[in-house]
């Protein structure tokens, strides 16, 4: 096997673009440079480019341009030596219902030419990690979502990966399933030193997990850096407001407040970073009168990764006012 640069990034890309035919760019000149022992969040809407990102770095799909090196390997021309030291998790299951749980790890591991002695200890070891020591002997198909979850993420450190990508690892999980995965990932990283990519729609992830997040749109990097310095950028308290009128005049007589830190002006939703969101209401309201705006939502919250994510995409994950602590008021004209 070649081996990679071990003082070089664990993941790297640069100037990626993956386009389908002439119409669709579902990746456009992407840069990354992931450390190794890092946890990185990759989120973005649906269609943002996410995937097809994955899939390039874990060498499913060729870049149309640009290159990336995972462990300093190329994802092209070394895509062998790639997949021997890395592990993945799809976004839709791929399951054999008709295998039992331990069948799962014990095949994945045949297909990796593990010996009977370590494969069969590296199964139990991962059944007890992942909690499924007692449903090992049931086939897949009577599994839970979360138990599958849990299944697939095991078969994925079979090989005891490198490099762990995972494609939206606890969609559709409850939350106790949910933190059970993130206390898993955390000690992946903490104990033996692995690097993690996942993607994810779930904001409160995302903050909890990673160490960087990179925030993609329409096939663009738009935003990178830790959870609490893009928070912080957005001010000590956001004022998220709706309405119609004249939206120019308002975000521009706002913009002018000496206590505003930042106005972004979303699609439907304008965001005021503030020094002290319930002290700054009554005056935010007050030039909406000016200007000839009418205000018809209006919320104060503390910043959080959903309000970042709006500020870049003019779009909220579906999970976003889930997570927030708010105190809304509804105004009616």
């Amino acid at each position: 096997m070649n081996e990679g640069l071990d003082n070089g990034p664990a993941i790297e890309a640069r100037g990626l673009v993956k386009r389908y035919g002439d119409q669709v760019v579902a990746v456009d000149g992407v840069d990354l440079s992931i450390p190794a022992n890092r946890i990185y969040g990759l989120l973005g809407p649906n269609g943002a480019g996410k995937t097809t990102t994955i899939s390039i770095l874990t060498t499913l799909l060729e870049p149309t341009a640009g290159e990336a090196k995972v462990l300093g390997l190329d994802v092209v021309k070394q895509a062998g030596d790639v997949r021997q030291r890395v592990g993945v998790t799809f976004q839709e299951m791929v399951l054999d219902d008709e295998l039992t749980g331990r069948q799962v790890l014990d095949y994945h591991g045949r297909l990796y030419r593990m010996g009977k002695t370590e494969r069969q200890a590296k199964t139990e070891e991962l059944l007890a990690l992942v909690e499924l020591e007692e449903a090992a002997e049931r086939k897949a198909k009577t599994y839970s979502g979360g138990m599958k979850r849990r299944l697939e993420l095991a078969r994925a450190l079979m090989t005891t990966p490198e490099v762990l990508f995972l494609d939206e690892p606890t969609l559709g999980l409850d939350p106790q399933t949910r933190a059970r995965i993130w206390d898993y990932l955390r000690a992946l990283k903490e104990e033996s030193g692995m690097t993690l990519l996942l993607t994810t729609h779930y904001m409160d992830e995302a903050e909890e997990l990673a160490d960087t997040v990179g925030i993609i749109d329409r096939g663009k990097l738009v935003a990178e850096g830790t959870p609490q310095a893009l928070i912080e950028e957005m001010g000590a308290d956001t004022i998220h407001v709706i309405g119609e009128g004249d939206r120019e005049a308002f975000v521009e007589n706002v913009s002018a407040l000496p206590f505003v830190q930042a106005v972004d002006v979303g699609r439907t939703v304008i965001q005021v970073g503030v020094d002290l969101g319930s002290k700054r209401l009554v005056e935010i309201i007050a030039q909406a009168t000016d200007s000839a705006f009418t205000i018809q939502d209006i919320t104060v919250a503390k910043p959080s990764l959903g309000d970042v994510f709006l500020k870049y995409t003019g779009r909220r994950l579906r999970d976003t006012d889930s997570t927030q602590t708010h105190h809304r008021m509804l105004l009616m004209s």
